[in-house]
């Protein structure tokens, strides 16, 4: 046999990382991607200063992201749990290479709309198959995949915003310095993947699982509908927030400095981590009430803030909301998963991150459509009332559900038909 052809026959063992190291590089992923999709966040203003658009153009930016992530998710949310994690993960990361370049490239607001949808495009396909990775990999007797699963939002986002609103304030040409490290680190991410191990084992049905739909599995349906409330009213208060935050430290509070602006969304995207984290030894329904409570308590002083034209209470009120919304996430996530089969997470997680979204985007879209006739201080008083309402509203859900449960009699309007919820 001549060398060559023993060399071929040579199987070279692929290096693959055991369960914890894998957990913890999954986690590191889903920061890294969560940082890119917050690093326009303190951008907007300098593009609109570039291009000369207003509050509505910029809401549409932002929103057109959510709906192409959106989009993505509903088709491919649960495509890893049929052809694997990994092939996911390196199609999706090697995608939001390409969105950093076009940004990169950007002159014009036809440009920004590109990055958008191809960033949202990835985000969606990464958002569940990183979750239910997070799900596959944690140690059973330490389960922290729900808890990374709150945590990284806030982390990662306000760490993308806060970053490129350093690199904005003291640093010639912003845009390209952010974006091209961008590029080159979603391209190392893509291939550190191949040292994560296959969770997912190949499995029939991955044309099928294309149709777009909300998977959500007959036996998590109640307690996703508990949980739906607080998702909507939490994820709504952080698209207000990554839109039109910065603006509306300039425009409400007169405050210029584009640092000022990432840090609001850092006040309240940052202690919406250190809420999950506080939260973690509790009831899954008891953190979404104490979440939901102390929700309402930050926004309400929100809507003080704007009123009095504090900063500081701003602020406060930032600080409060986000650990609420932390809370409120945490106990959503782990309620609605609880109990879920391995060949269904990464379509459950997707569904929840699908109401996530939705209402992420088109209220803060419609939010900034909305400005630019009654101004950002109306506006954002509404909106206030609106969150208030949801997260008592899921207060009164989880309440109702315990009492149900209990088997004790609840005197309650007639039942309206229950959604069908596809999948």
């Amino acid at each position: 046999m001549s060398p060559g052809s023993l060399l071929f026959q040579t199987t070279v063992p692929r290096l693959t990382l055991s369960r914890t190291p894998a957990f913890w590089t999954t986690a590191g992923l889903l920061l890294l991607v969560l940082a890119a999709s917050g690093v326009p966040t303190p951008l907007y203003r300098v593009y609109q200063e570039q291009f000369g658009f207003g509050p509505g153009t910029l809401t549409a930016v932002f929103g057109i992201y959510a709906l192409a992530l959106l989009a993505a998710l509903l088709v491919v949310g649960g495509l890893s749990d049929h052809v694997g994690r990994r092939p996911v993960l390196v199609g999706g990361l090697l995608l939001q290479a390409v969105s950093m370049v076009v940004f990169l490239v950007a002159d014009g607001v036809g440009w920004l709309m590109t990055a958008r949808i191809l960033q949202g495009l990835s985000m969606g396909a990464l958002t569940g198959t990183l979750g239910a990775m997070l799900l596959d990999t944690q140690r059973p007797r330490r389960p922290l995949g729900p808890l990374m699963n709150s945590v990284a939002p806030g982390v990662g986002l306000s760490l993308g915003a806060v970053s490129a609103s350093l690199v904005v304030e003291y640093v010639a040409s912003p845009t390209r310095w952010v974006f091209a490290v961008l590029t080159a680190v979603l391209l190392l991410a893509a291939a550190a993947v191949s040292l994560l191990p296959e969770t997912s084992p190949r499995t029939p049905g991955a044309l099928r699982s294309l149709r777009p739909a909300v998977r959500v599995p007959r036996p998590q349906r109640t307690a996703f509908l508990t949980a739906l409330p607080a998702v909507v009213a939490v994820w709504a208060l952080g698209g207000l927030y990554l839109s039109l935050g910065p603006s509306l430290v300039a425009g409400v509070f007169g405050i210029e400095n584009h640092l000022v602006g990432g840090l609001l969304v850092l006040a309240m995207q940052g202690t919406a981590a250190a809420g999950a984290v506080l939260g973690r030894n509790l009831h899954p329904q008891r953190a979404m009430v104490a979440g939901a409570s102390v929700f309402a308590v930050g926004v309400t002083g929100t809507t003080a803030a704007v009123l009095s034209v504090q900063v500081a209470v701003l602020f406060a009120s930032a600080v409060v909301s986000g650990l609420g919304f932390g809370l409120a996430f945490l106990g959503a996530v782990a309620t609605a998963t609880a109990g879920v089969a391995p060949t269904e997470r990464a379509g459950l997680l997707s569904s929840v991150f699908v109401a996530g979204y939705l209402s992420f985007s088109v209220p803060a879209v419609l939010a900034g459509m909305a400005a630019g006739v009654v101004g950002l201080e109306a506006v954002t008083e509404v909106y206030a009332v609106v969150l208030v309402a949801l997260a008592l509203g899921a207060i009164a859900g989880v309440r109702l559900r315990r009492r149900r449960a209990e088997g004790e009699p609840v005197a309650a309007p007639a039942r309206l038909p229950e959604p069908q919820l596809p999948g």
